[in-house]
């Protein structure tokens, strides 16, 4: 074990449990669905966690409520920022709303219309700006120094891990047998907070995390021991589109996480279209990538009850024709 001294003093079982009460009565608790023909397919008990039915469609309202009612009065009233690929920027929006705070949330300008029109329908002031998650945290953070704002990180923040830690707290409550959970990874702040609630539970349980293929600096940097940064991503999972992963986070990873692996964006599409068809639900394209990486790698994974982390559901429709021709594309060449 690593770092564990460090580690254990930041992110614990208690801190995950005291999100977790914070929350009762704020968050859903998420229900976790069945699917016979997911059974079928993959030879195991799947359990999906759906995060895409939480308040504002993804898990990130969990993470940003928490850290939110950490902060003081006093830090409140001076506002909050954010950057987020949309997900984090909606969590964040509403958060503040029901605390009646101001937030200012920096959103790459390809993020989907549908994520940046809902951020200021919870009443943030959004500014769109730059091609990558990155471009745009590099600008908000120059603007919180001009304006003594709260910053509220989308993952390298212990409170903000914590609160997506009771997303395990509960499903593990919710079903006990289950023996391996699979997330999707961008940043971290997800799989930080779900593999130390998971092991402070049972360390029996196993974490793998998944990311995209086109966007895998975490994937290298748990592979390497050190931070990669890459110069570029390229995906359809926006919402795990990170070019550096968390220092914060890669510790934690390193600590709890026992596997990581990666999926095409054709593997990707081919769970959307799946769980569309089949399950009549829509995931967006990091929602998917847990699923995907149990159709790609699933004969790999030593697993009876599998969890699947559906961390999201707020998908642009318009890109719906995109997605499905590259899961044609998968079948194809599967």
């Amino acid at each position: 074990m690593k770092e564990s001294d460090e580690i254990g003093n930041c992110l614990t079982g208690d801190l995950v449990a005291a999100a977790r009460n914070r929350l009762a009565t704020l968050a859903h608790r998420t229900p976790v669905m069945r699917s016979a023909t997911t059974d079928a397919l993959v030879g195991k008990r799947v359990y999906f966690k759906m995060e895409n039915q939480q308040k504002t469609g993804s898990f990130k309202f969990r993470g940003a409520s928490f850290k939110l009612m950490q902060l003081s009065d006093e830090q409140l009233e001076r506002g909050v920022i954010a950057a987020s690929a949309g997900n984090h920027a909606q969590g964040v929006a509403n958060a503040a709303a029901k605390l009646n705070v101001r937030a200012t949330i920096f959103m790459p300008e390809k993020t989907p219309a549908a994520k940046v029109n809902a951020t200021r329908a919870y009443g943030a002031e959004v500014v769109l700006t730059g091609e990558s998650f990155q471009e745009a945290y590099d600008a908000s953070m120059k603007r919180q120094i001009q304006t003594g704002a709260e910053y509220i990180h989308p993952f390298d923040d212990y409170d903000v891990m914590a609160g997506q830690g009771t997303i395990a707290t509960e499903m593990l409550q919710q079903e006990d047998r289950i023996d391996t959970i699979l997330v999707p990874v961008g940043g971290g702040g997800l799989i930080s907070g779900i593999a130390a609630a998971a092991k402070h539970m049972s360390r029996h349980v196993k974490v793998i995390g998944v990311q995209s293929a086109g966007a895998s600096a975490m994937y290298q940097s748990y592979y390497h021991n050190r931070v990669k940064q890459l110069d570029q991503v390229s995906t359809i999972a926006e919402g795990i589109a990170v070019k550096k992963p968390g220092e914060r986070t890669l510790p934690l990873i390193n600590e709890y996480v026992d596997d990581i692996v990666t999926v095409t964006d054709e593997e990707i599409a081919s769970a959307i279209v799946y769980m569309l068809e089949r399950n009549k639900t829509l995931l967006e394209g990091a929602g998917a990538a847990a699923l995907a990486a149990l159709f790609a790698h699933g004969s790999h994974i030593k697993s009876e009850h599998c969890g699947i982390i559906v961390s999201g559901g707020n998908m642009d429709i318009s890109t719906l024709p995109m997605i499905q021709r590259l899961s044609k594309k998968w079948h194809h060449s599967a």
